[in-house]
């Protein structure tokens, strides 16, 4: 009996819309939820998932996956039409991904508050704005680890404190330490797919 493939899934402030193709021949569309740590996925031998991954923070409606689960060779040309115009999150959220960036700042030049941008994400059902900030330094750091630059230079130059804090924050997000993932490189090039902190402005990304 063949065992199930087993997947790590990183955190990466998108939501993904799946098509999954069972080997019995049955379909099933889901959107996943946003990931806060990293989380295990097995799947059973023969499946078949075509995934798009939305930009960070977007959402699509129940009727659109209920659209796409009644034409999933349509997936991508769904979504394309539903993801959403570019709007006042997105700015908080790409800002909240540059270096150095912090949320009391992100909030002055949007012209708000910090209680009042908290209140914004709450809203649209996002997680908070540290989540964006801090979950993007760690991802920026993950990519930098493929270079042979010391743990303590990519800390440095990635915002954190010291080496010890850029090790706490990635055992947090990825469960894995710096010098782990570094030895890693089939899990450095799945934090270097397209997602918070390298996302390249289009409204999906399939994979």
């Amino acid at each position: 009996m063949l065992k199930a493939e087993r997947h790590i899934v990183f955190p990466d402030g998108c939501r993904d819309l799946l098509v999954v193709r069972e080997p019995d021949g049955t379909c099933e569309v889901t959107l996943t939820e946003f990931d806060f740590h990293p989380r295990p996925a097995a799947l059973r031998p023969g499946t078949d998932i075509s995934g798009y991954r939305l930009r960070p923070g977007a959402d699509v409606s129940r009727p659109v996956v209920e659209a796409i689960a009644a034409n999933p060779d349509l997936a991508e040309t769904i979504l394309g039409g539903e993801c959403g115009d570019w709007n006042d999150l997105d700015e908080a959220i790409a800002a909240l991904t540059m270096p150095g960036a912090t949320v009391a700042a992100v909030a002055r030049s949007l012209g708000v508050s910090i209680r009042t941008m908290q209140r914004h994400f709450l809203s649209r059902n996002l997680p908070p704005p540290d989540f964006w900030r801090l979950l993007a330094r760690a991802r920026q750091a993950a990519r930098l680890l493929s270079d042979a630059a010391p743990l303590a230079e990519v800390a440095d130059e990635c915002g954190f404190s010291d080496q010890a804090h850029m090790t706490r924050d990635f055992t947090r997000w990825f469960g894995l330490t710096p010098a782990q993932l570094r030895g890693n490189a089939s899990l450095l090039k799945i934090l270097g797919q397209p997602a918070l902190g390298n996302w390249t402005g289009e409204q999906i990304s399939t994979r």
